[in-house]
């Protein structure tokens, strides 16, 4: 029996369709990365799963419970861990009393370890934390009953690089040991690194749930490369399969006092092709005058391996490369379609 089970699932408020018909299940031992821009639904579904809104149609189970039978949800809660996108603690209270409390509620089999590893300040109040802290205190919270299934709401926000590593791998500690995590995110690299298979919800509705492999295949990087000399345009064409929307522009190299070259950007796009010295057409190709003072800009989204396309520029003079994740908008333009966000 899967985790979670989610049939037609839909949530109506007046005209808007915040669910609409979503249907997909969340296997035991995995983590399910929900993945959506902001106001596509996503905690919405989450808030449905754990009881606290009724849904308008379809039906969901969580740990086997209907989440319309409230008897047998209460019961399977006791078996959930909850984070949710904005933890609501008593100001007044100390991090420390949070935990007393949450402990004396749900149990507390192993709140030593997290204390240690996501380090909240115990003895402050709330209204003293940063976003970043009150996000820590919550993560222990949402484990500290060592629960089969944790269902956790944007669990990242406010959190620095270095805690975000220690919360990627202790969640993949955790699925190592059968549980089941289903998190939400409007971060594509954060649920690439971490997801095992991944949903993707857009305007209320889920447009696809796959592996992760498939969708690290589909989104790409985008990559900025600037570089003192034209590529052949067959290096695009030819050499580099997984090249897309590619922008080309050209502009002027400065000297700075201390003799170094900066690239000063001033991009014309489409620049007029012309042939290199090898004799095939090159893109942002200008005048033989001209090379001295002129670099050559591309930026297009790559779905090929990366190690190829370093390998391919092993023999171009590069002034500057950047490979940055996708933005999640643009992966669901180019694969889904366009759509406004619920």
């Amino acid at each position: 029996m899967a985790a979670v089970e989610l049939e037609g699932l839909t949530k109506h408020y007046g005209g808007v369709r915040a669910n609409d018909s979503i249907s997909f299940a969340v296997e035991r031992g995995e983590i399910f990365g929900y993945l959506g821009p902001n106001g596509a639904g996503k905690t919405t579904t989450i808030r449905m799963l754990l009881g606290l809104i009724s849904p308008t149609d379809g039906s969901a189970r969580v740990l086997g419970a209907d989440i319309t039978d409230e008897r047998a949800l209460i019961e399977a809660k006791r078996r959930i861990g909850y984070l949710p996108d904005d933890p609501q603690f008593d100001e007044s209270a100390t991090g420390r009393e949070i935990l007393e409390l949450h402990a004396g509620i749900k149990g507390d089999e192993r709140s030593e370890k997290l204390l240690d590893l996501f380090d909240p300040p115990l003895e402050r109040p709330i209204r003293e934390y940063s976003h970043g802290n009150v996000r820590k205190l919550g993560l222990v919270t949402a484990f500290m009953h060592d629960p089969e299934l944790v269902i956790l709401d944007e669990p990242t926000g406010g959190l620095d690089p270095l805690m975000k590593q220690r919360f990627a791998e202790f969640v993949r500690g955790e699925r190592d040991r059968g549980r089941t995590l289903f998190f939400s995110s409007h971060i594509l690299g954060e649920v690439r690194r971490l997801c095992d298979r991944v949903g993707i919800i857009r305007s209320g509705r889920v447009v696809t749930v796959e592996p992760i492999d498939a969708l690290v295949d589909r989104s790409g990087k985008v990559v900025r490369l600037v570089t003192a000399d034209p590529i052949p345009r067959a290096t695009f064409d030819r050499d580099l399969e997984g090249v897309h929307d590619l922008e080309v522009g050209a502009g002027n190299r400065t000297h700075d006092p201390g003799g170094g070259r900066t690239a000063t950007t001033d991009a014309q796009s489409d620049p007029t092709s012309g042939p290199d010295d090898s004799g095939n057409k090159s893109i942002g190709a200008v005048g033989e005058s001209d090379r001295p003072e002129t670099f050559r800009e591309y930026t297009f989204t790559f779905t090929g391996p990366v190690d190829e396309l370093l390998a391919v520029l092993s023999g171009t003079e590069l002034v500057d490369l950047t490979i940055e994740e996708a933005p999640l908008e643009s992966v669901l333009l180019r694969f889904y379609g366009d759509g406004d966000d619920a």
